[in-house]
């Protein structure tokens, strides 16, 4: 089955802004768009539902304005927000909103739908944010984790799309050690090598899987979510796993990913294994 690129539209500029940079991502990787507004429960009228209707045929009108090429289709749904988008990734390629809705608080930078989406979708979630300059780069975050290795597949396939070099960001942080004890350089020294040693044979792993990529790395001693923002300044999408090795097993999205979201000017594209098929 080929799986949709969907996209959650409202009518806010925000949502607009997702609903072309689906559909550029959809002609790209040669997939179709499935453009999705979801009716809440405690709204059902006639005058709500023609403005649902109405917001998805615009929608597709705006496909069509900016690429006539990309298999359209739209489902209007009934139901909580995040549920019914949540739902939408089981089958989805991705599923692509704007940073906020109509209904989010203007002072929030992420909202409440995106957010919750990102957290609990199978499928990777694209926020989308910032002018759409484009830069010629993807970035990925990469800590080792069986997270990041998803991250990194989606990424690699995204800067293939585009023709564009990956970078690969790989941030990690000086092991906590007493000034005072014996050997604390040495701790330090040995401690780094080891760390850069182990991103370097990941990456050469990487290179030999997708040699018509242009694969590059930057390794940064400080934290990770402060490494991507920066990178994300001159980058047209950062990609992060949802949670990586620092995460707890109950979080549905690490401290890194959720503060590249917050903080990112580019859009952020946040994966996630799938649940294995039954």
């Amino acid at each position: 089955m080929v799986r949709s690129v969907v996209v959650g539209v409202d009518g806010s500029a925000p949502s607009t802004e997702a609903l072309e940079w689906a559909a550029a991502d959809a002609r790209r990787r040669r997939l179709d768009l499935r453009l999705v507004h979801v009716r809440e429960q405690s709204r059902f009228t006639r005058e709500t539902t023609d403005y649902c209707a109405g917001t998805l045929e615009a929608a597709r009108e705006r496909v069509r304005a900016l690429m006539n090429d990309v298999q359209v289709t739209t489902e209007l749904l009934a139901g909580n927000v995040i549920d019914s988008l949540v739902a939408e990734s089981a089958s989805a390629d991705s599923v692509v909103l704007g940073s906020r809705g109509l209904g989010g608080f203007a002072g929030l930078v992420i909202g409440s739908v995106s957010m919750g989406v990102a957290g609990h979708a199978s499928s990777p979630v694209v926020i989308v944010r910032g002018s759409g300059a484009q830069h010629g780069r993807v970035v990925v975050g990469d800590d080792g984790s069986p997270y990041a290795q998803v991250a990194l597949a989606y990424a690699a396939e995204q800067a293939r799309a585009r023709g564009v070099p990956l970078q690969v960001t790989y941030a990690w942080q000086m092991p906590v050690t007493p000034s005072h004890a014996a050997g604390y350089s040495a701790v330090r020294a040995s401690s780094c090598e080891q760390e850069l040693r182990l991103a370097a044979e990941r990456l050469s792993a990487w290179r030999e899987k997708n040699p018509d990529i242009e694969i590059v790395d930057e390794q940064v001693v400080g934290h990770p979510a402060e490494a991507l923002i920066k990178a994300a300044e001159t980058a047209d999408l950062v990609v992060v796993g949802s949670r990586g090795l620092g995460g707890f097993a109950a979080a549905v999205l690490g401290s890194v990913s959720r503060t590249v979201l917050n903080q990112a000017v580019c859009p952020v594209a946040v994966v996630r294994p799938r649940p294995r098929q039954a």
